[in-house]
């Protein structure tokens, strides 16, 4: 079975920047768009104090891109589709021929 990339993903990653009051502040800037495909690997809830957080757990396949290369999707990066954010766990290879790369990723919605 080939792979569907049919999904219009941006990648972003986090940029921490002095508040100048001795603390930082967090933006996401956006490192380029991707087509991926993304399926269902598991889902849970957890309870917290302020209320039920729901994890979804999802494998997301993209096209491969050089080690280095600010296209290629790494840990602690993000990819954002309108509202939802799929924040990125783990990369690895898809297949044995380095074309395409598993984003193993989470996504959290609080209720």
């Amino acid at each position: 079975m080939g792979v569907n990339l049919n999904r219009k993903l941006v990648l972003e990653e986090n940029q921490y920047q002095s508040d100048s009051l001795g603390g930082f502040t967090n933006s996401w800037i956006i490192l380029g768009e991707l087509w991926g495909e993304i399926s269902l690997r598991g889902a849970q809830t957890r309870d917290l104090e302020t209320g039920d957080v729901s994890q979804v757990r999802l494998r997301i396949v993209v096209r491969s891109a050089p080690v280095g290369s600010p296209m290629r999707p790494a840990p602690h990066q993000r990819f954002k589709e309108g509202t939802r954010c799929y924040v990125i766990d783990a990369v690895t290879e898809h297949d044995a021929f380095g074309m395409y790369l598993e984003c193993w990723a989470h996504e959290e919605v609080a209720s």
